[in-house]
């Protein structure tokens, strides 16, 4: 039995650092991000689209700039999402997640043809 609770132990302390990756407010921000139809302007990964990009690199670097755009963006732009539309919770989840989004290594160079 003691040699089953060291492996037990063992297994745990390996998977401590896998473990701690995940980030389940990051988890829940993609699911809010889907829910409220952001994919459809900024694409499913926030690489955008209709609307623009969102993800890294050009992810607003502090939540206060980000949560004040998406706030008090204004006509001609997308709506904004009060705290009514949208709560502070399911707001901080979404910029979670596209803060876990890892920015492209490389922009794919642009074919033109002579």
């Amino acid at each position: 039995m003691s040699r089953f609770v060291a492996f037990l132990g063992a297994a745990l302390v390996a998977l401590l650092p896998v473990l701690a990756a995940a980030d389940p407010s990051a988890d829940r921000g993609k699911a809010v991000f889907i829910a409220e139809n952001c994919y459809l302007c900024h694409g499913t990964a926030g690489q955008g689209g209709a609307g623009p990009t969102i993800a890294p690199p050009r992810l607003m670097s502090s939540y206060g700039a980000f949560a004040a755009w998406v706030r008090k963006t204004g006509p001609g732009n997308m709506p904004a999402y009060t705290a009514n539309v949208l709560s502070d919770a399911d707001l901080a989840a979404i910029y979670a997640y596209l803060s876990s989004l890892k920015a492209p290594t490389s922009i794919p160079a642009v074919l033109t043809h002579p």
